[in-house]
Formats: C-alpha cells, sequence, structure tokens
C-alpha cells in the first residue's frame, strides 16, 4: 500500500536527460548475458542493449556495465552466452539486474544448462566471442563473433519499455 500514485523521490521529469527520455521510448528486447569466469563461478547480467547483426560470421553487439561481475567474467573467459527472457522471466532478469533480492546468488533456483559459454536459462541462446571493448557513453560496448546458436521452441520476447516490463500482445 502507498499513499503515492508516483515516485515521490524521481527526477521531475522536466530535468530528465533527453537522451534517456528518448531511449525510454524505444522499447528492448530483454536478454540474460552469462560467463563462466576461470575459477568456474558463474556470471550474469540482465542486458536490454543488445543488437544481433547477420552476416558471415554473425555478430552481437551490447552495452555493459564496465564494473559488473559479468564483464569481469566475459573478459577473462573470453567468450559468454546470451538468451533472450521471456515474460515468465520476469523474476530472473529482476535478479540479474540487481533490483530483487536473490538469496544465495541470482543462479539459485533456477534449471540452468551448462555450455562452453556460460550456464543458460532456457533452449534458445547465442554463444559469443569476445572481440573488443571499448567505452562508449556509460557503458561498454562489447563486440562479439556469434559461434554456435542453439534455437529452441520459440515464444514471445520480454521487452522494456519507459521502465517496465511489456509483453507483446
Amino acid at each position: 500500500m502507498t499513499i503515492h500514485n508516483v515516485d515521490p523521490f524521481a527526477t521531475p521529469e522536466h530535468a530528465r536527460s533527453p537522451v534517456r527520455r528518448l531511449r525510454g521510448r524505444l522499447p528492448a528486447a530483454v536478454t540474460l548475458w552469462t560467463a563462466t569466469a576461470p575459477d568456474g563461478e558463474p556470471a550474469g547480467l540482465t542486458v536490454s542493449s543488445t543488437l544481433v547483426v547477420d552476416g558471415e560470421p554473425g555478430r552481437l553487439l551490447g552495452l555493459l556495465d564496465d564494473e559488473s561481475e559479468l564483464w569481469a567474467a566475459a573478459r577473462a573467459a573470453g567468450r559468454f552466452a546470451v538468451a533472450p527472457l521471456g515474460p515468465a522471466d520476469r523474476q530472473l532478469a529482476d535478479r540479474f539486474a540487481g533490483v530483487l533480492p536473490a538469496p544465495g546468488g541470482p543462479f539459485r533456483g533456477y534449471e540452468w544448462t551448462d555450455t562452453p559459454y556460460g550456464p543458460v536459462p532456457g533452449s534458445t541462446w547465442a554463444g559469443c566471442r569476445l572481440d573488443a571493448a571499448r567505452p562508449f557513453g556509460w557503458g561498454l560496448l562489447i563486440e562479439s563473433t556469434i559461434e554456435r546458436i542453439e534455437l529452441g521452441e520459440h515464444s514471445a520476447p520480454l521487452l522494456y519499455h519507459r521502465g517496465r516490463y511489456r509483453e507483446l500482445a
């Protein structure tokens, strides 16, 4: 229960960055990036800035937080996995985004398939080789080559738009 119908701590709309406001108006697919560090510890991060580029070979680009555990693991391993998330994966996305408590760690309580690129939560995923990374805006632009694709049963995507998860109607 709340006494406010809006977040009283939110930055007033007129004071928000126009770039951030524009980005908020563009729906983005929610993905989970994972990697296994050389010490065997998995790391993951929810990422909505992912772009798949067709070509020979196929490429995958994304923007990551350069201080994330996922980036440290992917950089050390030289590879990572990317899995699109669906509407049933909202809590999983929140756990890896760090906005939902994850007692025992975000990997606990879910079924995972181990791959050479990192653990994946479903049957659709891409295994990527890290090619380059460079500062880009307030993030780190990751460039990679897709080395393996597994396409399981098709499901609707989980989208992120204007600060909330959305589903296709």
